[in-house]
This record gives structure tokens, C-alpha cells and sequence, in this order.
């Protein structure tokens, strides 16, 4: 076993790889540093929302932080209130007060176990791994480690190309909506606001602001105008032939003939929702086994689809984004942004469709286009160091960085023997990496990894 482990990140996915390493009993004493980078334990940006507004996008029974312990997260808002069902879309910030309480229970095991745990609420400036040991560097400390992982989740968002300096100067141009979701209500509310993108990040921005800002109008863009699915009200049986659609889809990795086999199992009768949902727990293999030009045709021309039919809205959530559509607070308009310029007390944006240009002014522009996995563009200085040292591998796609099956970080056509990752920087390898189902699996492998004698 790997007797001192390094875990870096402090949201979902390092407490569940800490939870899942600290509930052990390994044969000899685990020395275990947590640098969490400040903030509250646990909750990362996914769950660190007060919002009553934010709620989960996949059901209360669907969302233990165990894969051994299926039901964790519905115990634990039961106790509070039993008339919760397993069914039901919780607020996001009940599942961050799950993840603090395994935390503090997850330390309090350790210390029972005799493990040796350093909580330390600082970022990690730089990583030097070496086959026998990882060097982490805090500051102007120099600590090692037998392994460490990197659960670092999305990567700091960057301003789109084509936004220009005085836009971003201006502060009118918003590229991390979720501080300004935070403390919107202490602002003046301007009445024209765009937001480029119409994924899940989209929706909450509209959820708070559009409750926090009454008068405010919203314009949302993206390449195709279409905001995510939703859920049906009732939970669907599951689809009962997923074997042979996996199959299938196996002895032939090509997404046009991937395609073509989805839409004709929805086709004979099953709910699209439950064709879609069967292919999770078989994702990771199918990603795997696509060629990488079939992998860049899929983000290219499938991508957006995927994302809307996979990852969708709660039933609740989709009734008050359609009312505000009714209203007439909120547009939508296909169309790709090639530009956002400063024009007086207000931005010029300059949109594309179907090559004609068009544009529009807002008083306001929100940045809500999703996560942000390019290490090779971002300012994160960890990831910054690793990339610039060869430490690591972009992922081709921009989708994290290369790994191994089992979260090895590769380097030089080799993967280190000693340097993991979990959670979203392994999109690029096992495209579903960044949801809690998957989290929770991918931690309790990991600590069997680590642990192993």
C-alpha cells in the first residue's frame, strides 16, 4: 500500500476518495495529506449553491456518495424529514450538507483507525512526481508523498475567443457566474441580460436570476437554441434489452451506426430516457473502444445532444424555465458569438446563423457554456505547471488529460506509477466522469488501488 497519500481538491470527489480511504482498516497506519484549497469541505462549486432555486438533476436514491451504500443519501435527508422519497429532485445544497457530515464522520473514523490525516486549506502550487515518490509543493513547503490525486473537478471557466479586453474590463461581460449568483440581490438589476450557452449552467443562472431580478429580460444563445430535456414526473422502468444495444454498438464504433442503433431502440417502443440512462454503466468501455476521429465527430457534431438528453432538468425546474418562456422573459436564439464588444454603457454582441451576421446589445453578458477541462487554456496554476513540465498529457479533445483505466496519468506514451486522478479531469478517457454515480465508483477503486498491499 502507498503509505502517504497527497489528495488534492476539495469538492465531491476528494471527500468520497478520503471517505472511502479512511473507512478502511488497512495493515499498516495511513499517513494521509488533504489540501483542499480553503472553502467548505466537500461542497466544491457543484454544491457550495444556497439556493433553494438549484436543485439536483438526478433523483434523492440515485445519489449516495457509496457505491457500497446505495441508499447514504436518502438516510440522511430522511432523518431530517421521512416524508422524502427517493424519487424526488433535492435542493443541491442538501447534498452539500451530506457530503460535509461524511467529512467530519469520515475523520473522526480515521482517527479511530489510528490514521494520520493533515487537513490543510491550502492549493497546491506545484506537483513533481518521480517514479518512487510525488513531491507536492505548498508555498515554501516541500512535502512527499507515496501517491497523490488530483480531484481538482472543473478547471477555472476563460473568457470566450472574441471577448474584448475593454468587455472583460468593463465587468459587464461576467465569465464565473456563480460569485455573481452568489450575491446578485446587492446589485442594481439591469434589464437586458444575455447568456451564451443553454446547458445546466444556463438554467441555473436563470433560475436565481430571473427570481432575484424581477424586471430583467434574458436572452439565452447557443449553436442550436435548445435547452436541456427533462425527466419524466414518474420514474421509468429501466430498458430491458440494453445487452444487445450494447453489443451491438460494440462490433461496430462508429457514431453514426451508434446513432442509428439508439434511435431504433426508442424507436420500438421504449422511453428514450430509459435507452439513454441504460448506457451509463457502459460508457466508459464504448468511449473507449471509438477510434479517436470517431471520438472528434462525436464532440463535434453529437456533443450538444448527448449532453441535453443525458444530463437533464427536474420536472419542477423545466415548469419554471417554460414559464418564464411564456412570459416573455426569456428568448431563445440559435446562433454562435463571434464577439462582444464595449459600446457605450452597454455590449455589442456579434452572433452567426447560417452565415449572416446579427447583432444585439445587452446590459449584461453571462458566460454559462459548461465546464472547463482545456488544461492546455487555463490559469490554474497547478494544472498550469503540470502541462508546462510535461508532468501530464493534454487530452487531444480538450477533455482533461490523459490516463490510464484505473486514473494513472500518463505521460510520454507511460503512465506514472504513483499520480492519479478522479472525477472530471478523466473525461477525456471515460467521457461519463462527472456525475456522483460515477464519482463514488471510481473512488471506491481507487482506495482498493491505493490500499493494496
Amino acid at each position: 500500500m502507498f503509505q502517504r497519500v497527497a489528495i488534492i481538491g476539495g469538492g465531491a470527489a476528494a471527500a468520497t476518495l478520503l471517505s472511502e480511504l479512511l473507512g478502511r482498516r488497512p495493515p499498516r497506519m495511513l499517513h494521509l495529506d488533504w489540501y483542499t484549497g480553503g472553502g467548505a469541505l466537500g461542497r466544491g462549486v457543484a454544491y457550495g449553491t444556497r439556493s433553494p432555486r438549484h436543485l439536483l438533476n438526478v433523483r434523492a436514491a440515485s445519489m449516495s456518495m457509496f457505491a457500497g451504500k446505495p441508499r447514504g443519501f436518502l438516510d440522511f435527508v430522511q432523518r431530517d424529514d421521512p416524508s422524502i422519497a427517493g424519487t424526488d429532485f433535492l435542493p443541491r445544497f442538501r447534498y452539500g450538507d451530506y457530503l460535509e457530515a461524511e467529512v467530519a464522520h469520515a475523520l473522526q473514523q480515521g482517527a479511530l483507525h489510528g490514521h494520520d490525516v493533515h487537513v490543510i486549506p491550502l492549493a497546491v502550487d506545484a506537483l513533481v512526481p518521480e517514479r518512487d515518490k510525488v513531491t507536492v509543493i505548498c508555498g515554501e513547503r516541500a512535502r512527499g508523498a507515496g501517491a497523490a490525486v488530483l480531484a481538482l473537478g472543473a478547471l477555472p471557466p476563460q473568457p470566450l475567443g472574441g471577448v474584448s479586453a475593454d468587455a472583460l474590463a468593463s465587468e459587464r461581460y461576467v465569465v464565473d457566474p456563480w460569485p455573481l449568483l452568489a450575491g446578485a440581490g446587492a446589485d442594481p438589476a439591469p434589464r437586458k441580460v444575455v447568456l451564451i450557452g443553454l446547458g445546466l449552467t444556463a438554467v441555473d443562472v436563470l433560475l436565481e436570476l430571473s427570481a432575484q431580478w424581477p424586471r430583467a429580460e434574458f436572452t439565452a444563445i447557443s449553436h442550436h437554441g435548445r435547452l436541456p430535456e427533462a425527466h419524466p414526473n414518474t420514474a421509468a422502468a429501466p430498458y430491458g434489452d440494453n445487452a444487445a444495444l450494447v453489443e451491438s454498438m460494440r462490433e461496430a464504433p462508429d457514431i453514426r451506426r451508434w446513432l442509428s442503433l439508439v434511435r431504433e431502440a426508442a424507436r420500438q417502443g421504449a422511453d428514450w430516457r430509459t435507452v439513454v440512462d441504460s448506457l451509463r454503466p457502459h460508457t466508459p468501455g464504448l468511449w473507449n473502444e471509438l477510434p479517436l476521429p470517431q471520438r472528434a465527430r462525436f464532440m463535434r457534431h453529437l456533443r450538444w445532444a448527448w449532453e441535453r438528453a443525458r444530463h437533464r432538468m427536474s420536472p419542477a425546474v423545466c415548469r419554471t424555465i417554460a414559464a418564464l418562456e411564456q412570459t416573455g422573459r426569456l428568448q431563445r436564439r440559435r446562433g454562435h458569438v463571434q464577439a462582444v464588444d464595449l459600446a457605450g454603457d452597454a455590449l455589442q454582441l456579434t452572433l452567426t446563423r447560417a452565415g449572416a451576421l446579427q447583432t444585439m446589445r445587452a446590459d449584461l453578458v453571462i458566460q454559462a457554456t459548461g465546464l472547463n477541462l482545456d488544461v492546455n487554456r487555463t490559469d490554474h496554476p497547478l494544472m498550469r505547471q503540470l502541462v508546462t513540465n510535461a508532468h501530464v498529457t493534454p487530452d487531444p479533445l480538450g477533455l482533461g488529460v490523459q490516463a490510464d483505466g484505473d486514473g494513472r496519468l500518463r505521460h510520454d506514451d507511460q503512465h506514472w506509477p504513483n499520480l492519479f486522478a478522479i472525477g472530471s479531469l478523466l473525461r477525456g478517457s471515460r467521457w461519463e466522469s462527472i456525475a456522483m454515480p460515477e464519482i463514488s465508483q471510481q473512488a471506491r477503486a481507487l482506495a482498493d488501488r491505493l490500499l493494496a498491499d
